[in-house]
């Protein structure tokens, strides 16, 4: 109960702050995601209005705050990052097939897969027409480096689907360029639209990336740990989308051959007929992967704090570390 308590407070100190800033986001992503053939419109605003916590506008916000108020520029920023991270799941969902968003029916089931990766296309285009408006070389830079990693990152998951032979160091890479990078480059451009010099931009996108690798790696765990009410998707989903990741990567280092074969034959079927997602779970908890997975997270977590603590303590700075324990504790 007290973890729970703890969270839901965090939470709030976090949104207490930003509050006000993100309203101006959302006024500014409802603009914005008009086009001019209504179903990129309708799409847009369905993706807009279908929950998600602004977690990526928030961070750029707070972190613009440890330097001053965001202006109009900030909040542009707030909303680029929120469309190009909605353009990356609506692609996201057409690759993987999937039916779910958010535990509502995904765009490509909903508008066909045609209609969606124009419309994931049309997201990122018009987040670099606003980014674009600000006449800042370094964050058109920023942003044009951040696609290219996260295209990259899909490329490189796309040729590891359904391989039994995944290592750490693979999917360290693949969360750095699909999910680290992104938040990389939120807590960068905050220090960027609050006037931070070069040492300071390059500590907060230091920030940013492991707090984005933690982010991933409990993402990982919740899929094996949630319940699908709570994750949004179906529990088990990764794999059955043939991925492997760390929780079930580590497993597989000391599982026995009869337990590689049932995680293959899931990987090769893309369902849980032949071997059922409760015997998945119990080889990954009885070769430790979650425990080594939540380890590795913290490592992360760690780290982030650690660069926070060269900034003097304030509102803005106390926020990011109460960021810092709701990645952590979130499926505590």
């Amino acid at each position: 109960m007290t973890s729970k308590l703890g969270r839901v407070l965090t939470a709030r100190e976090i949104l207490s702050l930003v509050s006000g800033d993100l309203e101006k986001v959302e006024a500014e992503l409802r603009l914005e995601s008009v086009g001019s053939v209504d179903a990129v419109s309708q799409i847009a605003q369905y993706l807009q209005g279908n929950g998600g916590k602004r977690l990526r506008p928030m961070l750029l916000l707070v972190a613009c705050r440890l330097f001053q108020e965001p202006s109009i520029q900030a909040i542009q920023l707030g909303a680029v990052v929120e469309l190009i991270h909605t353009a990356t799941l609506v692609h996201d969902d057409v690759i993987d097939e999937a039916d779910t968003r958010r535990g509502k029916p995904s765009a490509n089931i909903l508008w066909g897969n045609h209609t969606s990766v124009l419309a994931g296309d049309w997201l990122y285009m018009q987040a670099f027409q606003i980014a674009l408006r600000q006449r800042r070389f370094e964050v058109l830079e920023l942003l044009i480096t951040l696609t290219q990693q996260m295209v990259d990152g899909e490329l490189l998951q796309l040729e590891r689907i359904g391989k039994l032979e995944v290592t750490e160091a693979d999917s360290m890479e693949l969360i750095d360029r699909k999910t680290a990078s992104l938040f990389s480059a939120c807590t960068k451009l905050g220090a960027i639209a609050g006037g931070a010099d070069e040492r300071e931009q390059t500590l907060l996108g230091e920030f940013g990336w492991n707090l984005g690798m933690a982010f991933q790696m409990v993402d990982d765990i919740l899929d094996f740990t949630s319940r699908e009410a709570v994750l949004g998707k179906p529990v088990g989903n990764d794999l059955r989308e043939g991925k492997l990741t760390l929780p079930l990567i580590y497993a597989l280092e000391t599982a026995s051959a009869e337990e590689r074969a049932q995680v293959d034959s899931v990987l090769r079927t893309r369902a849980y007929d032949e071997t059922p997602f409760s015997e998945i779970l119990r080889i990954v908890n009885r070769h430790g992967g979650i425990e080594r997975t939540r380890r590795r997270a913290d490592e992360f977590t760690g780290k982030a704090r650690t660069l926070l603590e060269v900034f003097p303590e304030s509102a803005a700075q106390r926020a990011l570390l109460a960021a810092t324990d709701l990645v952590a504790d979130r499926d505590r």
